[in-house]
């Protein structure tokens, strides 16, 4: 009997949860069936609100596009800037600058030499100055350069560099614009550029070993730069290169042109070669030579000088042959060797210039002079040679010069590089009526390179001026309590160089 009511209870249990199931099931299905049609009433509303606002959408979308293709175009031009190939059409641009600051002492001059550079301060005729006034200290900026350059096209390019050293008298170095990739010329520029002769005066002064250039380099190529239209050229393997043009003689550098009918020019060349140049160590090894020439016609103008200070910022020049009268016409020959074993470099250069006169004036004239240097690493490092003009490269150091305080204790840093050289050169312009002075100079340098775009250079000069007279007037020396006829003198210099 209890069993049997068990089995009746267990039963009606059954069937309650049974339908409690059943309940709960008919519940959840009807649930979800509501939520899947408010869902499909929200997709189908949101539907109807896009088409409505399609429109505007286009519209924003056609800005956007817009602004994308602006800011591309942008970041090509920003990305073309300072590159070698012009982005979008548009020049690219290179900046750069040199700041050179020297400090030159004069412990000691004769009075040969104090008379020279009095000149410049009391305004006498060359030659007549005070010969108790020694030379003044300098102390100033030597250079101070800022340009530009960059490509205009894929074949054409232009530079513009400025000198600011002196504020009064603002100057223009490189200045032109030229076309690349030529058959046969390759490279044509058209403007203010070095005139092609003079080894010392083609290299750069970010790189040259001493602080200023030899007697005849400069009194030959006074400031280097003219106004013409010339060739540059290489060979593919670099062995060769060539650069020959058309030259104005007047320097117009602070005026930036000239008005006339009569022009006073020359035709000038230089072929250069690198007989030797060793690849598996990078150019630690090489050789070069060179010759150049050139034919001027000064008719008879003022251009038919040479003048140069004693390798030192001296405020006079110290060599001048002053205007040479019925100087119709003169040619220029010049020789030049370099040969850099590792650390070691000897260099030597020669030029020679023959001034023809009208008749009436004297005979021909010739001038000549040269010098010789040797430099040696004491770091180990070597004077890079640019194969592509025949000119020095740019120094990098083993080590850039740093110095530091360590956490332990003491301190730290690196050498940087240095260098130590010696030059001997000679200068003559005297010869028959044109005492212009016979020069003589023997100059120790060292240099100290911190990075290879800054450095410190000192040089020690003793020289000697023999043979000079005051422009247009007799020799020195040549009549009862004049001048002697000769004078030695010492310099210190030293200079602080940066350039980007």
């Amino acid at each position: 009997m209890r069993f049997t009511n068990y089995l009746r209870g267990f039963a009606a249990t059954c069937v309650a949860l049974g339908a409690s199931i059943l309940s709960a099931q008919q519940s959840t299905e009807d649930y979800y069936r509501d939520l899947q049609q408010r869902i499909s009433s929200q997709e189908a509303r949101l539907l109807q609100l896009e088409q409505s606002r399609l429109p505007s959408i286009q519209n924003v979308s056609t800005n956007n596009t817009f602004l994308e293709s602006r800011v591309a175009e942008l970041e090509e031009i920003i990305a073309g800037i300072g590159k070698d190939t012009p982005a979008n059409g548009k020049p690219t641009q290179k900046w750069s600058g040199r700041v050179h600051y020297d400090y030159w002492v004069f412990p000691h001059a004769d009075a040969l030499p104090n008379a020279l550079d009095d000149d410049a301060f009391n305004g006498s005729p060359s030659g007549n100055g005070n010969p108790a006034t020694g030379p003044r200290d300098f102390n100033g900026f030597r250079r101070l350069r800022f340009g530009v350059s960059g490509d205009v096209t894929d074949t054409m390019l232009y530079k513009i560099e400025m000198e600011f050293a002196n504020p009064s008298e603002l100057a223009f170095k490189d200045a032109f614009l030229g076309w690349q990739q030529l058959p046969y010329l390759q490279t044509v520029l058209l403007g203010n550029q070095k005139r092609p002769y003079g080894l010392d005066h083609l290299n750069s002064s970010r790189y040259n070993v001493f602080m200023e250039r030899p007697f005849h380099v400069e009194a030959i190529n006074q400031d280097a730069r003219r106004i013409g239209l010339a060739s540059y050229g290489v060979t593919d393997d670099e062995r060769w290169n060539w650069r020959y043009g058309y030259f104005l003689l007047d320097d117009l550098a602070k005026v930036g042109g000239q008005y006339t009918d009569n022009y006073q020019s020359e035709v000038a060349g230089r072929l250069a070669n690198t007989i030797w140049y060793d690849e598996s160590s990078d150019g630690r090894g090489y050789a070069h030579w060179a010759v150049s020439g050139s034919a001027a016609f000064p008719g008879g103008g003022p251009d038919a000088r040479f003048t140069t200070r004693p390798e030192a910022r001296t405020n006079g020049k110290w060599i001048d042959t002053g205007a040479i009268a019925g100087g119709n016409r003169y040619q220029l020959l010049g020789l030049e060797g370099v040969v850099n074993v590792g650390p070691l470099q000897v260099v030597g250069e020669y030029q020679t210039i023959n001034v023809e006169r009208t008749a009436g004036f004297g005979p021909d004239l010739t001038f000549d002079g040269y010098y010789v240097y040797a430099s040696y690493w004491l770091t180990g490092e070597h004077t890079p040679w640019e194969r592509d003009s025949g000119t020095i490269g740019r120094t990098k150091p083993f080590e850039n010069f740093f110095l530091v305080n360590k956490c332990c204790g003491g301190q730290g840093g690196g050498w940087g590089a240095w260098q130590v050289a010696g030059r001997y050169s000679h200068g003559d312009f005297t010869n028959d009526n044109i005492f212009g002075g016979v020069g003589d100079s023997f100059t120790l340098g060292l240099n100290w390179w911190w990075t290879p775009y800054s450095r410190m250079q000192f040089n020690y000069i003793h020289g000697s001026i023999d043979q000079r007279a005051a422009v247009g007037g007799v020799p020195i020396g040549s009549t009862a309590g004049a001048l002697p006829t000769s004078g030695d003198y010492d310099i210190f210099g030293t200079r602080f160089m940066v350039d980007f």
